[in-house]
C-alpha cells in the first residue's frame, strides 16, 4: 500500500525550500539591481557573470546527482547532504551581498568569487533536497502534494524578499545600501542555516533502488537520453527558468527607470506574490482533475499573455499594473508545484522502461536545465541593458533604455513563457499513464524489502 505523508513532514520538508529561496529569490529579484546600483558592476560585466558562472556551475548538477545516488548513510542518499550544507549555505550567502572596500578589478574578483561559491553551494544543497521528492513516497499525487507544501514555502520566502528585502535595505542601511544588503543578506541567511536542520529532522526516505541494481553511470546517462518524458521536462525547465529570471531580474529596474517610484516594487510583489501563493494552493486540486502536463501548459500560456499585457499599460496606471500582475501570479502559481512533481513521475519513468531507478541523477540533469536557463535568462536581461544603453549607477535612463526595460520585462519574458507552452505538448505521461506507472512499480517493489531510512 502507498503511504501517505503526514502535515508535519510536508511541512518540515517545504521549510528547506523556503530556506534555499531566501538567496534564490534575492538571485532572481535583487542581483542584478545590487551588482549595478550598489555594487559597482556595469550591466554587460554582471550578465556575463551570470551567463559563464551560470552554466559552468550547472555542468556539477549532473555529478552532485550522481554523488547522492551513490551516497549511503544511516539516514538515507539525500536528506545527510541538507545537514552537511546548511551551515556554508548561509555564510556564503552574506559573503555574496557584502560590497567590500576593493579596487574596480577586486570587486569584479570578489563578485566572481563569491558567486561561484553560492551556485556551488546551492547546487551541492538542492540536487539532494529537490530528489527527496521521488523517494518520499511512491504516490504521484502525494508528490504533487508535497510539491505544493515547498511551493508555497519557497513563495512565502519570494514575498518576504519581494515586498520587504528593499525596505530592509533601507532600514539596516540607513543610507547606506551596500551595508544595508549585507544585513538583510545576513538575516534571512542564518533563517535558511535553522530551516535545513529542521527539514533535515523532519523527512524519511522511503524509495529505494532494487537493492540488486548495479552501479553504473554510463547505462544511468544512457538511460537518460533514452527517456522520452526526462528530454521534454529539461527544455521545459531550461525555457521556464530563463522567463523567471528575465522577469524577475527587469522589474525593480522597471519601477525605477520607467514607472519612477521604487517604493511601488513592494506594493507590486505583495499583491502579485499573494495571488501567486493562490494559485500553488489550487495546484493540486486541479492537476487532480486535468492532470500535470495539461495544467502546465495552460499555465505557460497564461502567463505568456499577462506577462506581454504589461507592454500596452502606461507606465503610471499602477493599479493596472498590479491587477495585471495578480493575475499573472495565479496563473504562474498553478504550475509551480507540478515541475518538481514531473521530476519524480520521470524518475519512474525510467524506472517502469529500464528496471534501474536514479532518482538523484535524473533530478540532477532537469536541476541542470534549471541552472542553465537561470544563467541564460540573467546573461540576456544584463546584455539587453546593455544594448539598449542601460547606464549603470544613474539616477535617470535614456528613453531607448527605459524602452529595452519595457521591452524586456514584458515581450521577451512572454515569449520565453510560450516557449515552455510549446515544449510540453510533447510530453507523453498522461494522468492515467502516470498512475498505471506507479501501480505498476508498486508491484514490483514488493519482490524486495526496502531499506527505510531514520
Amino acid at each position: 500500500m502507498i503511504e501517505k505523508l503526514s502535515f508535519g513532514e510536508k511541512s518540515g520538508y517545504a521549510l528547506g525550500d523556503m530556506a534555499a529561496n531566501f538567496v534564490f529569490q534575492a538571485m532572481l529579484a535583487l542581483q542584478l539591481d545590487f551588482y549595478t546600483h550598489t555594487f559597482g558592476l556595469t550591466a554587460a560585466q554582471a550578465g556575463t557573470l551570470f551567463l559563464v558562472v551560470g552554466l559552468s556551475v550547472a555542468c556539477l548538477n549532473p555529478v552532485m546527482g550522481v554523488i547522492a545516488d551513490r551516497t549511503s548513510t544511516k539516514w538515507g542518499k539525500f536528506r545527510p547532504w541538507l545537514l552537511w550544507s546548511a551551515l556554508p549555505f548561509g555564510i556564503i550567502g552574506v559573503l555574496t551581498f557584502t560590497t567590500p572596500g576593493f579596487s574596480p578589478a577586486g570587486k569584479i574578483t570578489y563578485a566572481w568569487t563569491t558567486y561561484i561559491l553560492l551556485r556551488v553551494i546551492y547546487t551541492v544543497n538542492n540536487v539532494p533536497y529537490a530528489s527527496l521528492t521521488a523517494v518520499m513516497t511512491a504516490d504521484p499525487d502525494e508528490r504533487t502534494s508535497i510539491a505544493s507544501y515547498r511551493q508555497i514555502a519557497a513563495n512565502s520566502a519570494g514575498f518576504i524578499v519581494a515586498s520587504l528585502a528593499i525596505p530592509m535595505v533601507r532600514f539596516f542601511g540607513r543610507g547606506d545600501d551596500a551595508r544595508g544588503y549585507q544585513y538583510t543578506m545576513g538575516l534571512l541567511s542564518a533563517l535558511s542555516v535553522i530551516f535545513f536542520i529542521v527539514a533535515f529532522f523532519a523527512t524519511k526516505e522511503r524509495i529505494q533502488p532494487d537493492p540488486q541494481q548495479k552501479t553504473n553511470l554510463g547505462q544511468d546517462l544512457s538511460d537518460l537520453f533514452k527517456n522520452r518524458p526526462w528530454v521534454v521536462l529539461f527544455l521545459a525547465t531550461l525555457f521556464y527558468f530563463t522567463a523567471i529570471v528575465i522577469r524577475g531580474n527587469v522589474m525593480l529596474p522597471y519601477f525605477r527607470f520607467v514607472a519612477g517610484n521604487v517604493d511601488l516594487f513592494a506594493w507590486f510583489n505583495g499583491f502579485g506574490l499573494a495571488a501567486l501563493l493562490v494559485g500553488v494552493a489550487c495546484s493540486t486540486a486541479v492537476s487532480v482533475r486535468v492532470g500535470k502536463r495539461q495544467l502546465f501548459i495552460g499555465s505557460m500560456l497564461l502567463s505568456g499573455i499577462f506577462n506581454m499585457a504589461l507592454f500596452i499599460i502606461p507606465p503610471g496606471s499602477t493599479v493596472t499594473i498590479i491587477a495585471v500582475e495578480v493575475l499573472r501570479q495565479f496563473a504562474y502559481g498553478l504550475s509551480g508545484p507540478i515541475i518538481w512533481a514531473m521530476m519524480g513521475d520521470v524518475a519512474d519513468y525510467g524506472e517502469w522502461k529500464t528496471g534501474r531507478r536514479a532518482s538523484g541523477t535524473v533530478t540532477a540533469a532537469v536541476v541542470f536545465a534549471l541552472w542553465a536557463g537561470l544563467a541564460l535568462g540573467g546573461a540576456i536581461a544584463g546584455w539587453l541593458f546593455s544594448f539598449y544603453g542601460f547606464v549603470s549607477g544613474a539616477d535617470v535612463q535614456s528613453a531607448h533604455a527605459q524602452s529595452g526595460i519595457l521591452l524586456t520585462a514584458s515581450i521577451y519574458a512572454g515569449l520565453a513563457f510560450f516557449a515552455v507552452a510549446a515544449c510540453l505538448f510533447f510530453y507523453p505521461i498522461s494522468r492515467e499513464g502516470n498512475q498505471k506507472i506507479a501501480n505498476e512499480l508498486s508491484e514490483r517493489r514488493k519482490a524486495f524489502a526496502p531499506h527505510t531510512g531514520s
